[in-house]
């Protein structure tokens, strides 16, 4: 079991962090020519979906015991 915080920053992590960091590497790779900005946000967005999906399930899993 995770700790509240503890969920509660990987939550954040995955849904707010990640996919921003995405889009803000992607926007400036575009206007300064940074390398490689199809590969980075492809890997940090497919990073915070499985994250994202491993935290759902869980919360799930989570769900289903507290209602027993």
């Amino acid at each position: 079991m995770l700790k509240d915080k503890t969920y509660d920053f990987l939550k954040w992590f995955c849904l707010l962090f990640l996919p921003a960091v995405s889009v803000l590497y992607n926007t400036l790779a575009g206007v300064w020519s940074l390398p490689f900005a199809h590969e980075i946000t492809v890997t940090l967005d497919a990073v915070s979906v499985f994250l994202g999906a491993v935290i759902g399930i869980s919360t799930y899993k989570y769900n289903q015991e507290a209602q027993k």
